[in-house]
């Protein structure tokens, strides 16, 4: 049986940055490929000297003496140092004159008979966030304690983890799209006392009921002392006494003088949790000097942002996710680029939400997922071509690999064929970005996250360690340390070294199989658990899903294994079809797509069903829910945790739906 990941789609097409991309982004931070590979080279030989050097731009109260400690699996950075991440995104600006300077303009999702508009400065946020931590400390939140934040997409939510690092009590942000019981299961974890939450979250028009789920939530947890309610909706909640108090009633009387505290290089920062779909949710743990480091020169880095310049940088994502944490609070406040926050969905009112934002508040960078980048497609050509996008100088995705064909749309349609687009990888777990190409400076190729990161000595390696030649699949590596990986998994430090650091001794593997090209470009073939065994060859699915959406009647397309009784496993192809698509959803159109990946691909790689949808069961984060796909492929009941759904209607649809 093979060992090797089958992977020949072949993409050819390369982008150099445009002429008017150079002219107007800045400044580039690395200015060619010659300068990238000499500071990468030095990040790897000599890290002490490159993170050293980066370092010491940002505040601290106590020199660091050593830049890194290593022995696999555990890191130390900036050791001896001490400092505050609250105090280096905000007393650090107000300190340098730049207090009046937008710090955080924030748009809500009712938009009758306008909008919803409110910018924060980097003043407005010293203020808020100075009596914010004094209300918390009111409540008997001290240093080291959890703080449980459970919000909408407010400003108070940015300002409730600002708060939390100042005075040293590490956050816990928990999306607010999961249910009560995945609540439980994060508070018990992390021993908090006390939770942040909304009377309730705007969503699609639609209030989500926040407090009355913490409050279900808090049956089962007699341990939870205060419940802390922003008043975002209006809509009556019923405040529970003495546990429950108003945001606007505690903070407000609170004073605006609360000095940072100074924390250890590795004191935590915050935990995250993992969504939990395959058993109980992993805490990860992230520190306060390496990531804060890591989180602002990533952002800096990769979206070459100049500080004082026109740059407004719009990220979709939600808070409660990792890229929330890094790319729209830790890594951009202290690179003062005004952040763009969006409370809402990408189609309310309407499907053009998005670009409608672009074009009002002149954004220039923005970066969004996949998912999202084929919904846009499937939804029209139409909604971005009637708004002035011309704003917009970078785009970025964010997730999951993207599709060749995706990238293209997105290239051609959002960024009008003259905007760089930045393909990263990471993940909740690496802090920050580990493969991306770095814009004004790396050519790009449709579908490839391109090269390493400063600092991330990444390889792709089978079992052994053995590092592979190009175009072979194996297991994406990380073999040394970077300032922003996690420091462990709360309270199982038996499953950190298990899930992370068992597959191949002394290498940090990321959970992705991989191929690099002859260019040595890194392309993400899916998640090793997404990888399919067809008669002894392994498959990556993020290729068969490429192939087909390359199909001019496929917008997007999940594929998952099946069992087989002659090859042990299937290919079942979910796929849905494009808007511009005038045939019909029938075999011969099956038959079609199925000779189309074998062109692509080869025989091996041919789907045994097709399924056609009008959706895929994705989560409110916009990924598809794979897991969910096998069991309907297979035919069996699901008994997997679904608190992640968007639409449960999607499920019985594809229950029902006839091969």
């Amino acid at each position: 049986m093979s060992d090797e990941i089958t992977s020949t789609l072949q993409e050819n097409r390369v982008f150099e940055p445009s002429a008017r991309f150079l002219a107007e982004i800045g400044p580039l931070v690395v200015p060619d490929m010659a300068a990238y590979w000499r500071m990468y080279r030095q990040s790897i030989d000599d890290p002490a000297t490159f993170w050293g050097e980066i370092a010491r731009d940002f505040r601290w109260y106590r020199p660091f003496d050593t830049v890194v400690e290593w022995k696999a699996p555990d890191a130390k950075w900036f050791v001896g140092g001490t400092t505050n991440v609250c105090a280096n995104c905000i007393d650090r600006q107000v300190d340098a004159g730049h207090g009046d300077d937008a710090a955080i303009v924030w748009e809500g999702e009712p938009c009758a008979p306008q909008p919803e508009v409110r910018t924060l400065t980097y003043n407005d946020l010293l203020r808020e966030v100075s009596r914010t931590a004094n209300a918390l400390k009111a409540l008997g939140v001290r240093r080291g304690d959890i703080v449980t934040i459970y919000m909408g997409m407010v400003p108070e939510l940015t300002i409730a983890m600002l708060a939390c690092a100042r005075i040293g009590a590490p956050h816990s942000v928990i999306f607010g799209g999961f249910a009560p019981n995945a609540i439980v299961d994060r508070v018990r974890d992390a021993k908090s006392k006390i939770i942040i939450t909304c009377d309730g979250a705007w969503r699609r028009g639609q209030v989500v009921a926040l407090k009355k789920n913490v409050d279900d939530a808090c049956e089962k947890l007699p341990e939870v002392e205060h419940v802390l309610v922003v008043r975002r909706t209006g809509e009556p909640v019923t405040m529970h006494t003495p546990r429950d108090q108003w945001w606007h009633a505690l903070v407000a009387q609170q004073s605006t003088d609360c000095p940072c505290e100074a924390l250890d290089s590795e004191d935590l920062l915050f935990l995250l949790y993992t969504s939990g779909s395959t058993g109980k949710p992993k805490g990860i743990c992230h520190t306060v000097g390496g990531y804060m480091v890591y989180t602002a020169y990533t952002a800096k880095t990769t979206f070459n942002l100049v500080a004082g310049s026109n740059h407004v940088y719009f990220c979709t994502a939600d808070i409660g996710w990792i890229t929330g944490h890094s790319y729209i609070v830790y890594g951009m406040l202290p690179n003062r680029v005004p952040t763009l926050m969006y409370e809402g969905a990408p189609n309310f009112p309407a499907e053009d939400r998005f670009w409608a934002m672009i074009a009002r508040h002149k954004v220039t960078h923005f970066y969004t997922a996949p998912t999202a980048i084929r919904a846009f497609m499937k939804w029209g050509d139409a909604h971005p071509a009637k708004h002035d996008l011309s704003s917009l100088l970078l785009l970025g995705t964010v997730g999951e690999p993207i599709n060749p064909e995706a990238w293209i749309w997105y290239h051609q349609h959002i960024g009008a064929s003259r905007c760089p687009i930045v393909d990263t990888m990471w993940q909740t777990e690496t802090g920050g970005h580990i493969i991306t190409p770095l814009p004004g400076c790396t050519p790009t190729v449709p579908g490839s996250c391109t090269l390493a990161f400063f600092g991330i000595d990444a390889a792709i390696v089978n079992e052994k360690g053995e590092e592979l030649p190009p175009n072979q699949g194996g297991l994406l590596v990380i073999r040394k340390p970077w300032p922003g990986m996690l420091r462990g998994i709360h309270g199982d430090r038996e499953r950190f070294i298990e899930t992370y650091w068992s597959k191949v001794a002394g290498m940090y593997v990321a959970g992705d199989g991989a191929r690099r090209d002859k260019r040595g470009y890194f392309w993400i073939m899916g998640r090793i658990d997404d990888v399919i065994n067809v008669s002894g060859h392994r498959l990556g699915t993020m290729e068969i899903e490429s192939a087909l959406v390359s199909h001019p009647a496929v917008v997007e397309a999940a594929v998952v294994g099946m069992p087989h009784e002659i090859k042990g496993t299937g290919i079942a192809a979910f796929v849905t079809l494009a808007p511009s698509f005038t045939g019909t959803a029938d075999d011969s159109l099956r038959k079609q797509l199925a000779e189309h990946v074998t062109k692509e691909i080869g025989a091996i790689a041919r789907p045994d069903i097709i399924r056609f949808t009008a959706l895929l069961p994705k989560t409110r984060s916009g990924k598809i829910m794979r897991r969910l796909l096998r069991d309907i492929a297979a035919g069996r009941d699901s008994t997997q945790d679904t608190t992640t759904l968007e639409d449960f209607t999607v499920l019985a649809k594809l229950r029902e739906s006839d091969e």
